[in-house]
Formats: C-alpha cells, structure tokens, sequence
C-alpha cells in the first residue's frame, strides 16, 4: 500500500517493521520500489550507453524487446520468504510477485542484431549505435505556390 511521501515510502511497511524481530534485518520486501530500474544513459562517439540497475534479478528474470523503434526492458520475478522458529511456528511469511518495465525510444533503424546486452551484478548494460542525425541543407528555400 503505497501512501503519499508525507508518511514515507511505505506507510504499512513502517508500521509493521515495528513488531519484526530486529534480527531478521532488511529483506527485498522493503526494498523502496522507486529504487528499481535506475537508468545511467551515456553517449559515446559512435554507441549509445544504457546502464540499468536490477538488484535481486537474476539473468532468467529480464526480457528484452525492440518494438517500433522502442526497447523495452521488463524485469519480473516472484519471491517466497518463509522464516520459521525451532519449533516450526511461523514468525513472518511473505509472498512478492511483481515485474517492472522501462521503454527507450531508440530510432526506427535499429534492429535487434545492433543491440549488445550484458547483465553482471544486477546491472544491466546494452550498447547500440546511435541513430545517424539527418542532415539539413540550410540554404534552400520553398517556393510559394498561387
């Protein structure tokens, strides 16, 4: 349940967090969603950069699309945490299933054999050419017709 800033990221999170046993530490549920999928776009002569952060995805958990000029990066995965006592009570018992996505408008040219993609450390870097710029001839003019 996501609340306005006012309370913080996560209102019910804080909340519960409260009666948790402070051993058992941060996990990904707590992780602030506005946290996911960072992206660093850089520029170099000839390729264009995009480095995203995916922290906690694994490789199988990222598919990537190119779409009428738009790559598409979509990261979903599902999490299980059981966390059990001695005696097999349960002390927390949490379920995540979620995905996130980002779309890139990277030029009609492209196609899906420019594209590189390398995933290490739960950052994700693909590399593609940059879209050749049009050249305008500035010293033509129209002609008016009537």
């Amino acid at each position: 349940m996501l609340m306005p800033s006012i309370f913080g990221e996560n209102l019910m999170d804080d909340f519960m967090n409260d009666f948790t046993m402070p051993s058992l530490g941060r996990s990904f549920f707590e992780m602030p969603m506005q946290n996911i999928m960072k992206t660093d776009i850089k520029e170099t002569e000839k390729d264009c950069v995009l480095d995203i952060d995916l922290p906690g995805y694994k490789k199988e958990d990222i598919k990537i699309s190119l779409k009428n000029g738009y790559l598409t990066v979509t990261a979903s995965q599902e999490k299980n945490e059981d966390q059990k006592n001695e005696e097999g009570q349960y002390l927390r018992r949490e379920r995540y299933t979620g995905s996130a996505s980002r779309s890139f408008y990277v030029g009609k040219n492209l196609t899906e054999e420019n594209i590189h993609a390398k995933f290490d450390n739960g950052i994700l870097t693909l590399t593609f050419p940059k879209e050749e710029e049009k050249k305008v001839d500035e010293g033509k003019y129209i002609a008016i017709e009537g």
